[in-house]
């Protein structure tokens, strides 16, 4: 189900980015048209991982399928720049629900030894749809144009309810919330408020900054120096290659490291990449460091979802999930909006180089929140 989403969500905002192109949009319109996709997340992720807290996976990912599968729909039905914000909301709020709810199943059917490996898995299947969202959806935009792109599209969240339809007949029900998760109303600032989980956050938004501003300036960055859709598509599913040959060492790689010191090698690898992409129009060197980018930051999502559901309070590991949700889609909706207005102004290379500046903090930070030799390495 988490592939079928998110194939539609990649593949949604790869259609979104460049049928807004065809449609005559400026770099800030574009920046803002995707912004939208993580508006209704930056303000409700919390809510709604409190909400499958309480109910489980089954009823939040059937109205997420229904809502990627509307977004589609309307982007293909009424393709114009006001109809793509609607679309874009409704894919990121799609997705969103379906992220939360998923993740923190998979977080409750693990147990703290094989929670690593579990989120491992997750975090394949993510690859797999990293790769083909991008690809699927350039290669679909170059055969029969952006309007029907959209309209197959859809199919993929289609299929996600079939699947989910067959999960609930299902003997073995999926993991469903804890009853008496205690009394006392929860309040965000409390979680905030604790210094691990703290950590985890700051590091988890800077990685996914780096992630965010990947899949919004590349195909800016593509169509300014003259790619097509196919080799801007080429491209971001190549780093979703380096995601998944990462996510496949992870279980090995956890044996020799620990997980700060992955986050700062994923930190440290991006910052460099970074530096680099602006300065190369060759493909081959682009897919190479699109390679490269999606193995430093392919490592990173599991060993931070671990760490999240080993450091939350009992019982409100979704809501963790939901503010770590929450400080992702604020930069997702700010940075596009931010970087398309600086790319407009000064071009793409201050944009990656600043980001650049900011990660090679972000490696500083992590180096000092690896545990001493011989210490705790889970917390």
């Amino acid at each position: 189900m988490m592939v079928l989403a998110h194939i539609a969500f990649t593949g949604g905002r790869v259609a979104l980015t460049l049928l807004a192109i065809d449609l005559q949009a400026t770099p800030f319109q574009v920046g803002l048209i995707i912004s939208l996709l993580a508006v209704i997340p930056m303000l409700f992720s919390v809510h709604a991982g409190r909400w499958t807290d309480r109910t489980g996976v089954m009823r939040p990912t059937l109205i997420a399928m229904l809502m990627l599968c509307a977004g589609s729909l309307l982007a293909a039905l009424l393709p114009s720049l006001a109809m793509l914000c609607g679309a874009s909301v409704l894919l990121g709020s799609g997705f969103m629900v379906a992220h939360l709810a998923i993740n923190n199943a998979v977080g409750r059917a693990s147990t703290p030894e094989s929670r690593t490996h579990a989120f491992s898995m997750l975090a394949l299947g993510f690859s797999v749809s990293t790769v083909l969202g991008p690809v699927i959806s350039g290669l679909l935009i170059d055969a029969v144009g952006h309007r029907m792109a959209f309209l197959l599209l859809a199919l993929f969240p289609v299929a996600g309810l079939l699947v989910l339809y067959r999960a609930g007949r299902d003997e073995q029900p999926l993991p469903q919330a804890e009853t008496g998760a205690g009394k006392t109303k929860p309040r965000v600032m409390d979680l905030l408020g604790h210094a691990p989980l703290r950590a985890v956050f700051v590091a988890s938004g800077l990685l996914s900054m780096a992630w965010d501003l990947f899949t919004f300036m590349v195909p800016i960055q593509g169509a300014r120096i003259g790619l097509s859709a196919s080799t801007i598509g080429l491209i971001m599913g190549t780093f979703g290659v380096g995601t998944f040959v990462v996510r496949l060492a992870i279980p090995r790689l956890m044996q020799s490291v620990s997980r700060w010191g992955v986050l700062v090698g994923a930190l440290g690898l991006t910052s460099t990449v970074y530096l680099l992409f602006p300065l190369f129009t060759s493909v081959p060197v682009l897919l190479l460091l699109a390679f490269i980018l999606g193995l430093g930051l392919g490592s990173a999502l599991p060993t931070i979802m671990s760490l999240i559901h080993d450091t939350a309070p009992s019982g409100r590991t979704g809501e963790a999930v939901g503010v770590r949700s929450t400080l992702i889609n604020t930069s997702q909706t700010v940075l596009p909006t931010a970087f398309g207005a600086l790319g407009a102004v000064v071009g793409t290379i201050p944009v990656f180089w600043t980001l650049a500046a900011v990660l090679a903090w972000g490696a500083a930070f992590a180096r000092r929140r690896q545990p001493a030799k011989g210490g705790n390495q889970h917390h």
